[in-house]
């Protein structure tokens, strides 16, 4: 999929309701990176469990009034960090500022996220496909940053075995998908050995949802 012909603001539409804003937080990275880095002095990355036992291999962590979590006990939002037993982060102003922006482009209007998954994809690292599910409503979009080396992004149907069609996603590209998109099944291919001088070999995904 060619992206040359369309602008940074100018969203494109990759289904009825999912957009593409390529380069959308460009213009933001070295505030974005620096933020990133305070958030995660507080809150750390780490690998967490799945409810069925398994080491998920993307290592994740969270800001804002909710973070997203799984173990044992199953998927869920809390407003602790469990590494920590302290409340997460507060969600930067520009962080948020950043997911109200760029939904609003796409046409969800009053966009305010109440939690921030910051996911960590290192070299080998994939996400399988799954739908976000977890939150009260659907009536918010999902906004999804890319920041780092390049990743393939797969986007469904409404079942797991739906066709997927891949997005190749680049630094400082931005996904948004809602309405009648927002429980597509998506996940993210096996990131491939790369160099980014901002992050090196890995991709970092700041995922805004709307979950209280």
């Amino acid at each position: 999929m060619s992206r040359d012909l369309f602008a940074s603001d100018a969203p494109q539409a990759l289904a009825a309701a999912t957009f593409m804003l390529a380069g959308f937080a460009l213009a933001q990275q070295d505030i974005l990176w620096r933020d990133i880095q305070a958030i995660l002095r507080r809150s750390p990355l780490r690998h967490m469990q799945t409810p069925g036992g398994f080491t998920m291999s993307v290592a994740m962590s969270n800001c804002g009034p909710l973070g997203w979590v799984s173990d044992r006990k199953g998927y869920r939002y809390s407003p602790t960090d469990p590494l920590t037993d302290q409340p997460w982060p507060a969600m930067p102003p520009a962080m948020q500022q950043l997911a109200t922006e760029a939904a609003a482009l796409c046409g969800f209007d009053g966009f305010l996220p109440d939690a921030c998954l910051i996911n960590r994809y290192a070299p080998g690292t994939r996400m399988s496909l799954h739908q976000d599910k977890n939150e009260v409503d659907y009536s918010a979009p999902i906004v999804s940053v890319s920041l780092g080396v390049s990743a393939v992004f797969q986007l469904g149907g409404m079942q797991r075995s739906d066709k997927t069609s891949r997005i190749s996603l680049q630094h400082g590209d931005v996904l948004v998908w809602g309405d009648e998109d927002r429980l597509r099944f998506h996940g993210v291919l096996p990131i491939k050995p790369q160099q980014h001088p901002l992050t090196g070999e890995d991709r970092i995904n700041l995922t805004f949802r709307k979950a209280g």
